[in-house]
């Protein structure tokens, strides 16, 4: 669906408080797609990372949201500047992405303009005893204010669900520029990044924390890299594990740091692995599935259904397993014909399914049906 000539205007205000990883991402992808319809587009983030300049340059209007992770001392004052920026740009639909802008946005808007909260993952994930408690409280009573959840994956959606939150929801799995993410042979990818070419190599891509599970990651390597020992594997990303993931790692990991295109990294892999403990549709897969390259993902939230039918049995496995995740690893590398069958699957998957324009499709159309310009099929819940 594209909007017409004949369509309003809409005017649509991103909140996002990550700027750099998956979320600033699908922000900068939806501002693109948003913008090339037509679209009044604006972002509110911190004035750091990588988001502002991207949306800048797309052009879009940037607004600064002084915002920590968590919640803390400063949310009394982040909640009074986005009620600001919401006054003086009036748009049409507030989108919230993640839990921070979630709370933030609810609370400044208490539903006074339509809200779309997109999570990401739920907050109550990320935390564990007391506080994923308060969390969950949280999450139930906030989703008063939002005129719609936008969940990510199937998965997401019923562990809302489960944990009490009653809203009208969409799942709109998560989509990747296929123009960009694109595959091309390993060798020649290789040779520009100034690589060994006859080296078997894997590749985790994504911010170095808890979340991501490097940690479990370089448990595994190390039964890896005894049954394999030429084999490298190279972590893509910076964050708070860093320092940590650095003495733990063995002289056949490779640490990049921050890049600012990672698709030479999928394309010259073999492999590509995201060992996440938590997600709601992770983007580092579907961005490596369209470079034709086969992954190994943790059974988490969206995985299973973000992989095709054929790469399940090879490439998803329990979460927090190292002794399944390096069994996975070594079978893959040691299969060079399947690697190759599993990864034209893996882009075919992503062509049908996970294009971006499809996922701006769907989310304009959202938007459509909250102002009353235009219905939607979404899935209405009731608690379990």
């Amino acid at each position: 669906m594209q909007l017409s000539s004949t369509d309003p205007r809409l005017s649509v205000l991103h909140v996002a408080q990550p700027v750099d990883g998956g979320v600033a991402r699908v922000v900068a992808d939806l501002v693109k797609s948003q913008l090339s319809t037509g679209m009044q587009v604006n972002v509110a983030c911190p004035d750091s990372g990588c988001l502002p300049d991207a949306v800048r340059g797309l052009g879009s209007g940037v607004h600064g949201w002084a915002a920590a992770r968590s919640p803390g001392a400063g949310l009394p004052e982040e909640v009074r500047r986005i009620t600001r920026i919401v006054d003086e740009l009036g748009p049409d639909v507030v989108h919230a992405h993640s839990a921070k802008a979630g709370l933030a946005v609810r609370l400044a808007l208490r539903g006074k303009v339509p809200t779309v909260f997109q999570p990401h993952a739920w907050s109550f994930e990320a935390v564990g005893g007391v506080t994923a408690g308060l969390a969950r409280r949280w999450e139930r009573f906030g989703a008063r204010w939002a005129a719609h959840v936008v969940c990510v994956s199937e998965a997401e959606r019923l562990t809302g669900q489960r944990a009490g939150i009653d809203a009208r929801w969409s799942v709109i799995p998560n989509g990747v520029d296929v123009e960009r993410f694109r595959p091309m042979a390993a060798q020649a990818a290789r040779t520009a990044l100034g690589l060994a070419e006859e080296e078997p190599l894997v590749v985790c891509v994504g911010r170095l924390c808890r979340q991501k599970g490097q940690d479990v990651l370089l448990r595994a390597w190390a039964s890896v890299a005894e049954r394999m020992p030429l084999a490298r594997l190279v972590l893509v990303g910076d964050g708070p594990g860093a320092t940590g993931l650095r003495e733990q790692a063995p002289a056949s990991v490779r640490f990049v740091g921050d890049v600012e295109d990672a698709t030479p990294w999928y394309q010259a892999a073999d492999l590509v692995v995201l060992p996440s403990r938590w997600e709601g549709m992770a983007l580092v897969p579907l961005e490596a599935m369209a470079c034709a390259r086969p992954v190994v993902v943790s059974d988490v939230d969206g995985a299973r259904e973000s992989l095709p039918q054929g790469l399940v049995p090879h490439g998803l496995v329990p979460a927090q397993d190292p002794e399944a995740l390096a069994r996975a690893l070594v079978g893959l590398l040691g299969d060079p014909p399947l690697r190759e069958s599993l990864g034209r699957a893996a882009h075919r998957h992503v062509l049908n399914t996970h294009d971006v324009r499809h996922t701006a499709d769907a989310v304009a159309a959202v938007y459509r049906e909250l102002l009353g310009v235009g219905p939607i099929k979404c899935r209405e819940s009731s608690n379990p």
